[in-house]
């Protein structure tokens, strides 16, 4: 016991512990780290194995597995479609889109699971997975896939599209009057015609749609078009003048779209027509009466005195029963624009022409790079119409611009339709970025730079009531170009002069060709100020023919035009023995009385003509300024409407450009 009665002292105590030693033992030590080189070693022993001695492996038990090598595709037919995207370009080739995403990479090409591709893209894309591609378009995609659920039991009858063709005043458009019994061709600029226009005629209770196509030989594209939509051609020949070029030209067409040809020998009521040597001169182009032992119907006609109308028309629905036309009414509408305008007050307008399908109100639908929904429509007559089966001429509104005049068109969805129009919208803006500008210039000084060689290239924005009028423009102009000077399109629309045209006229140094339509008055000043040569004109072959003169140097204008001023009409009165007179208040300039003016209606030229009779008041007056209010008549024109402007000009005689320099000179 410890003294004071705490714990008993251990019997053995542990032994002190000798200077400099632990009391207690270590524990041993762990196997030590390998060194870096050790581990090196090792690492590069894994990665590079030394090679083996022959039958080592095979006593080791180790089995080699081979590498598996890539599976071979196999061919796969494809169809790719403008604008096609990565997603769906996957699908058809039957990989993943990682896979498609990957090759993109590879080549250098960025790009997300829904990026739209262009044609040569997915080509060689789909190529690089054994496919093989055929390439169509969107519209021509669900026509097929219309036809592969198409029954014999849906189609039904439908109407004949008849195409008019033939010469310059052949008597094509007068023939359409006498069986419409109304009055086109009075309205035409020129006494030609120089659009499409589509209409409906009723024979014993069956529908025959007549589209009338332009006989002038600049308007070869827009009458091929006519061809391509037409089951039947009825070339119309005069019997007084014979086959002409532009007849041989539509029979040339007819046979290449492979439809039937009917022949209306017309005139034939005057007294040196020979109908007889119009059979024979046909004969000899391969179109062989039946009388003769052809098998080519010929009707001899009087679209004046309308003679033998009635038997034109009985042919023509017995040659369309031989063919034994049929639609589905039931299908997604698909058709043709004959034509498109921008009107003020509806907006961009298209003349469609309905091939196959209903098309009803509210449709979507794809017109080349525009795609719209059908706001209304109106048939040939001007009244509204809630549908339009096959073979149905009608125009759309609801457009969100203006198409391009032979377009197809196709009722859709509206993401598809917009998907594709935003693809092609950007493959115009890449075109029309491409385009480069030229230097500035007039005609009237065109063959004074030629003859320095100044000249190389002549920029032309055109300008035009229509959209036919604007391709046949684009189409004629640049075929004009020589040697010296070649001429380019870089800007063509439908619609009036506006000041946009006119600045992209002065950026790009070009000539503003105003064909049907006239500058509105800022954009004429704006003209004026930036010395913009704006040339109007209302025949086609009168644009032409300025350009060639100019072109070789004969350009020496005799009249030049010196506008006056413009007045607004505000309100009209209608005076028994006079006619119509316009209550008129003067914008600019002056209004002078036996002035030549114009009719201006949403910028289009609907008259031309002399002012007849001016009054301020109850006074005759000789000229009425700006600011001023008056009392217009117009000779010979009484259809003005409020709204409408007066455009008052004077033609004038102007010297040549060299005695001018001369006259300067001394």
């Amino acid at each position: 016991m410890r003294p004071g009665g705490g714990p008993p002292l251990p019997e053995k105590l542990p032994p002190k512990a000798e200077p400099g030693k632990p009391i207690y033992e270590r524990k041993p030590a762990a196997r030590a780290r390998p060194t870096i080189e050790k581990r090196f070693e090792e690492g590069e022993r894994k990665l590079h194995p030394v090679r083996t001695r022959p039958g080592v492996v095979e006593r080791r038990g180790v089995r080699v597995v081979p590498i598996p090598q890539p599976v071979a595709r196999e061919p796969r037919e494809i169809t790719i479609t403008e604008g096609i995207t990565v997603r769906e370009l996957a699908e058809r080739l039957d990989v993943r889109a990682k896979e498609v995403l990957k090759t993109l990479l590879d080549r250098g090409i960025f790009a997300s699971i829904n990026q739209a591709l262009d044609v040569q893209t997915a080509t060689t894309l789909a190529e690089a997975f054994n496919g093989i591609v055929n390439v169509i378009s969107f519209e021509e995609e669900v026509v097929q896939e219309v036809q592969k659920e198409e029954k014999a039991e849906n189609l039904q009858p439908r109407a004949p599209v008849v195409t008019v063709m033939g010469h310059v005043d052949h008597g094509k458009t007068s023939l359409l009057d006498g069986i419409r019994e109304t009055d086109v061709a009075a309205g035409e600029a020129g006494g030609i015609t120089q659009h499409i226009g589509a209409y409906q005629v009723s024979v014993d209770g069956r529908r025959v749609v007549f589209i009338d196509t332009p006989g002038h030989e600049a308007f070869t594209r827009m009458r091929a078009r006519g061809a391509k939509v037409t089951d039947i051609v009825v070339l119309v020949v005069a019997a007084d003048d014979g086959v002409m070029p532009q007849t041989q030209e539509a029979i040339d067409h007819a046979k290449a779209a492979g439809v039937p040809i009917v022949v209306a020998i017309n005139k034939v009521d005057k007294p040196e027509a020979q109908a007889e040597r119009v059979k024979r001169q046909l004969s000899d182009r391969g179109l062989m009466p039946e009388e003769w032992g052809g098998d080519t119907v010929m009707v001899e006609v009087s679209a004046r005195q309308k003679k033998n109308l009635d038997k034109l028309l009985e042919m023509i629905l017995l040659v369309a029963d031989l063919r034994e036309l049929k639609a589905n009414p039931d299908a997604p509408a698909t058709g043709t624009v004959l034509e498109s305008r921008v009107d003020k007050g509806r907006g961009p307008v298209a003349t469609v022409l309905v091939q196959s399908g209903t098309l009803h109100t509210g449709d979507v639908f794809i017109c080349g790079a525009v795609y719209g929904k059908v706001r209304a429509m109106f048939d040939d007559r001007g009244r509204a119409v809630k549908q339009a089966g096959p073979s149905t001429p009608v125009e759309v509104l609801g457009l969100q611009s203006v198409p391009e005049a032979g377009d197809q068109f196709q009722v859709t969805e509206e993401a598809r339709a917009r998907h594709i129009v935003e693809y092609r919208q950007a493959k115009l803006r890449e075109a029309s970025l491409a385009r480069s500008a030229g230097s500035r210039i007039t005609l009237d000084q065109l063959h004074e730079q030629l003859r320095a060689g100044d000249v190389k290239e002549l920029p032309i924005v055109i300008k035009a009531d229509v959209q036919g009028s604007v391709e046949v423009l684009s189409e004629m102009l640049p075929k004009l170009s020589t040697d010296q000077v070649k001429l380019k399109i870089i800007h063509a629309s439908v619609g009036a002069v506006s000041e946009t045209d006119v600045l992209l006229a002065s950026a790009s140094n070009a000539i503003i060709i105003a064909f049907g339509v006239r500058p509105d008055r800022k954009a004429a000043d704006l003209a004026q100020q930036e010395n913009v040569d704006i040339r109007p004109h209302s025949v086609i072959y009168e644009v032409s023919d300025e350009i060639k003169n100019a072109m070789t140097g004969l350009l020496e204008p005799v009249l030049k035009e010196t506008p006056l001023g413009h007045a607004e009409i505000r309100d009209t009165f209608r005076i028994k023995g006079v006619g119509t007179i316009a209550g008129s208040y003067v914008q600019d300039g002056i209004l002078k009385r036996d002035a030549e003016v114009r009719v201006l209606r949403d910028g289009v030229v609907i008259y031309t003509g002399r002012v007849q009779s001016l009054r301020r008041f109850k006074e005759d007056a000789n000229e009425v300024r700006a600011g001023f209010e008056c009392g217009v008549g117009i000779s010979n024109f009484n259809d003005v409407k409020v709204g409408d402007i007066l455009e008052c000009f004077t033609m004038v005689k102007k010297l040549t450009v060299n005695v001018a320099d001369s006259l300067r000179t001394h």
